[in-house]
């Protein structure tokens, strides 16, 4: 006669419920649409060091939102200052404070790339960010692709 084992059954169920999670999420990425393409907006303004923003002509160009509020953040800006060394990236810092504040946040992690400061969320609203970090990539032609 069979006994019925509790924890295994939990086990069972447990393992059934992680397998469905898991090939919901790989179906959910396979039949997830393709980006539409959209043009890179105007976007002006002074940058955190005085400098007015250019936007590159030519050149593929990665837009970073980020906040000094935001835990993942933290985390993430050592891998964009590698990527800033090496490609051009603008990051837009979104409700963090004065241009001081962000500039000594900056400076005690060490971090120098280009920061345009949207103090009340502006440039977030344009392009349509609520989570944070958020990150676009357009290519030489101004086109999202990313």
């Amino acid at each position: 006669m069979m006994r019925w084992n509790p924890r295994k059954i939990a086990k069972e169920i447990a393992v059934g419920l992680l397998i469905l999670f898991v090939v919901s999420q790989v179906l959910n990425y396979i039949r997830k649409p393709e980006l539409p393409s959209e043009k890179l907006p105007s976007i002006q303004g002074a940058l955190l060091d005085g400098s007015h923003l250019e936007l590159p002509k030519g050149k593929a160009l990665i837009i970073h939102f980020w906040g000094t509020w935001c835990p993942i953040c933290k985390v993430e800006s050592p891998n964009i200052q590698s990527v800033s060394e090496k490609y051009e990236v603008l990051t837009i810092v979104v409700n963090s404070g004065s241009n001081k504040k962000i500039k000594a946040y900056m400076r005690d992690r060490q971090l120098n790339f280009k920061v345009l400061n949207d103090r009340e969320g502006k440039w977030a609203k344009q392009f349509d960010v609520e989570v944070f970090p958020t990150t676009f990539i357009y290519d030489t032609k101004g086109e999202r692709r990313f």
